[in-house]
Formats: structure tokens, C-alpha cells, sequence
């Protein structure tokens, strides 16, 4: 039976997983990766753009992603992001129509100084892909992801995939990622025995372990990296 069509979301998210590993990619190409149209990914790849995500290209060559985003003259950290998506996460879902209002023209404000190096105009810091409750779902368990990341401890984690059929895993964390307002985790699985790369939205407990893990040959961070260079990242999509 044929699988269920990705939901706009789902697939521009699995866009980015694709073009971080630098390579220009042809529309066609990612056309065909998808099962839509060229012209669907033209418009895909112009709300990548719009919404910060640093996407490099034009019609006819190819598209690539280029340098993460940095706010002149600031440096922010993956922690410092963090900090700002969740005042501005929170603030969006608030219920002054004021402070929701500020939190856009904010959002502008920021996208100002952004580099100007973007084939498309901005268009309010991320607001035209994922929703703020999109974000906000996964910031209480990012603290705790980070810890067991610097501690090396495993997590006990239940996952919904984009059908939000639920599985159970343990994992080794390796790293937080930010893409457009999504925040994932690069892991080791250790239900599937292979790396792969979770929206921390979507993670519906989590538990720290007591177990610790040490690095081992072929599921460290270096071997995930190195994999992620070679043949593009792992499918975040769970089985």
C-alpha cells in the first residue's frame, strides 16, 4: 500500500535534511526525492528562503544550503538560540494580541541584520514554516537532551513519527541541531542499530538513564559526521 503523502511540514523538513550535507541539488532531483513537482520545490525552496533557513540557489542550477546564520555583530551559540526561541515561542502563543504583535515586528526587526546574501526577500524570522507551538512542544526536554549529550547518558525516549504512530527507544545523543525553527537530535539508536536524527518536537517522554555510554567505533559523533558527509543525513523518519 502506497504511504500517506507527507504533510507540507514533514516535507520541508526532510528538504533541509537533504541540503545540509552542501551539495547543490538540481529541483528535479529533489523533485523526484519527494514525489511532487518541480514547481512544488521552486515554492518550497522560497519558503526555506523566507524563513531563514540558509538556502543558496535559483531556478534551473540547483540548491544548496549554505553557512549556518549568524546575527552581526553577534555570534549566538546553539544555547543562546535556544534562549531567544523560547521567549519568542512563548510569546507568540500568548494571549495579548500586543506582545504577539511585538514578537513579529521583533522577529522583522531581526530578520533585518540577518546576511544579505539571500536570493528572497525576508519575511519574519521562520514565522512562515513552523508555527511557534511547533517549537515550544520540544523545549522542555532540550535541557535535559543537553545534559545527557555533555554527560554521556543514555535517554529513554518515546517518538511519533509523521503518521504519529509511537515507538519506544533508547538512544545515545550526540548533538542538537537547528533547522528553521525545528530543533533535532543526532543520535545512535539503539532499537535500530544505525544512526539517526529526531525532531525534538515530536519526542513524547523522555527519560535520562542511569546508564552511561562510551564512544565506540562507528557510533560516535566523528562517525556520524563523517556518514552525514558522505551520503547525506540519516532519515529522521522512524520505521
Amino acid at each position: 500500500m502506497k504511504a500517506a503523502p507527507l504533510t507540507r511540514t514533514d516535507r520541508l523538513f526532510d528538504l533541509i535534511l537533504i541540503l545540509r550535507d552542501g551539495r547543490l541539488h538540481r529541483a528535479e532531483d529533489l523533485a523526484r526525492a519527494m514525489d511532487v513537482s518541480v514547481r512544488t520545490i521552486y515554492r518550497d525552496m522560497d519558503t526555506l528562503a523566507l524563513s531563514g533557513v540558509p538556502v543558496a540557489g535559483e531556478r534551473g542550477l540547483g540548491y544548496m544550503m549554505t553557512a549556518p546564520i549568524t546575527l552581526p555583530p553577534l555570534n549566538l551559540t546553539l544555547t543562546e538560540l535556544e534562549a531567544l526561541h523560547l521567549g519568542m515561542a512563548v510569546v507568540g502563543e500568548a494571549a495579548d494580541d500586543e506582545l504577539k504583535r511585538a514578537a513579529k515586528t521583533l522577529s522583522a526587526k531581526i530578520d533585518a541584520v540577518l546576511p544579505e546574501d539571500r536570493s528572497t526577500p525576508p519575511s519574519g524570522w521562520g514565522f512562515a514554516v513552523y508555527p511557534f507551538q511547533d517549537a515550544a512542544a520540544g523545549f522542555r526536554f532540550m535541557p535535559q537532551i543537553r545534559k545527557a549529550i555533555r554527560s554521556r547518558q543514555k535517554l529513554e525516549i518515546t517518538y511519533a513519527d509523521e503518521q504519529g504512530a509511537r515507538t519506544d527507544r533508547v538512544i545515545r545523543p550526540l548533538q542538537m541541531e537547528y533547522w528553521g525553527r525545528v530543533w533535532t537530535t543526532s543520535c545512535w539508536c539503539e532499537l535500530r542499530h544505525e544512526f539517526r536524527v529526531f525532531r525534538i518536537d515530536r519526542i513524547r517522554s523522555l527519560k535520562v538513564m542511569a546508564e552511561l555510554f562510551v564512544e565506540e567505533q562507528g557510533k560516535s559523533l566523528a562517525d556520524y559526521m563523517a556518514l552525514s558527509h558522505a551520503q547525506g543525513a540519516p532519515n529522521p523518519r522512524t520505521a
